[in-house]
This record gives C-alpha cells, sequence and structure tokens, in this order.
C-alpha cells in the first residue's frame, strides 16, 4: 500500500476519536471481518492481534486443548513451541485441525484461491506480512468455534456486549483464563486498506517479439 494510502488511513482513524479496541462504535474491527468473509467464503470471522493468538483460536474453537494431539499444517520452531506451551502435542499424519495461509503484498490477490482450496474446519490468515503490525483472523463456518474463539479474547465479542451490564451472555463459553488477543482498529484499518487494493496483475498483452 502507498504512504499516501496509509497515512490517510491513519487519519481517518485517529480523527475518529476510536481507537481502542473495546469502543463500541468502533467501525474498523467489523470491517475487515467482514471483507475476509467475503474473500474466504466463510460465515464467520474473528481477529486477533497476532499469529500465535490466532492458533490458539483456531484450536480452541474446537475444543482442543492440554492433552490433546493435533496434525497442524506447519511444523516451524515457533508454532510447536507455543503449542506444546499450550500442552498439545503435534504429530504428523490426519486430518489438520485448521489450514494456515500467510498474506505478503505479493500474494494477498490470492485470498480466495487459498480459502477455496482449504479443507479444515477451521481457516488461519496471517495478516503480518501486509507491513502494519502482528495480525492474524481466524475463519470458519461454524457458529460454536467462533463463538470459542472469540471468547478467548478480553474484550471479544462476548465482553463488548456485556461489559457495561455486568452479565454473563453466555456462562457455557467462559473459558478458564482470557489473554489479550484483540486487535487494534489501527492495525484493522491498514489491513482492510491492503486487502482491498490487493488486485492481481493483468496479463501481458501481445507477443513477445
Amino acid at each position: 500500500m502507498e504512504l499516501f494510502d496509509t497515512a490517510t488511513v491513519l487519519t481517518r482513524v485517529l480523527t475518529s476519536g476510536v481507537v481502542m479496541s473495546i469502543e463500541k462504535s468502533d467501525r474498523e474491527l467489523p470491517g475487515l471481518e467482514r471483507l475476509l468473509t467475503k474473500r474466504t467464503g466463510r460465515a464467520k470471522a474473528a481477529l486477533f492481534n497476532s499469529r500465535t493468538g490466532a492458533l490458539h483460536g483456531a484450536l480452541a474453537g474446537q475444543g482442543l486443548g492440554h492433552g490433546d494431539t493435533v496434525s497442524v499444517p506447519h511444523t516451524d520452531r515457533e508454532s510447536l513451541a507455543f503449542l506444546a506451551w499450550l500442552g498439545l502435542t503435534a504429530e504428523p499424519g490426519g486430518p489438520a485441525a485448521y489450514d494456515y495461509v500467510e498474506l505478503t503484498p505479493e500474494n494477498a490477490d490470492r485470498l480466495p484461491e487459498f480459502a477455496a482450496e482449504a479443507t479444515a474446519p477451521v481457516l488461519v490468515v496471517d495478516l503480518t506480512g501486509l507491513g502494519f503490525g502482528p495480525a492474524a483472523a481466524v475463519l470458519t463456518d461454524s457458529a460454536e468455534v467462533w463463538a470459542r474463539a472469540e471468547r478467548l479474547k478480553i474484550f471479544g465479542a462476548y465482553d463488548l456486549r456485556t461489559m457495561w451490564t455486568q452479565e454473563e451472555a453466555d456462562a457455557e463459553l467462559v473459558p478458564g483464563v482470557q489473554f489479550n488477543y484483540r486487535l487494534s482498529p489501527l492495525v484493522a484499518a491498514c489491513a482492510r486498506m491492503a486487502l482491498t487494493h490487493a488486485v492481481r496483475p493483468a496479463a501481458t498483452l501481445g507477443a513477445h517479439s
């Protein structure tokens, strides 16, 4: 994304006065969620402020946690270390617990293609490579998976409904502990603009001489 576009987006968000993720009037996070569900064909999107947070949400959303064994699509040291910290054992073979896509400015236009090839019940999209800070999303067609993933976040969708009344919306969804995984509206706005501008390069016309 051009520097002018970045400055325009940041100015828009800052002058709106809504720069914290717990503001009920925020439009940037829902805007990114809508764009991601549209591009991937998934019904629900949960945003996270890191790749590991999204991996946690993808697994917790499916009820996977300490003591479980999972098959994952990547085996880099950082991911395996994080899974071990969660008490999960990663083993090759078997259906993957989630599909994983890492977007960059060079491949962001292919998100619909990547999503169409995904077969797992959850798709994790890492937005960090777009260049605006750690960010990722959990995409799914399951309302239950989405609800569990959202409930993992402090000030997730469920907390924003209840924080003003102190009344629990769904006690069965309350996790043992929540994490500061909520994405900043500033990062969400920039990521959304980058995805909006992501267009596949036009094919070269004519024959080479």
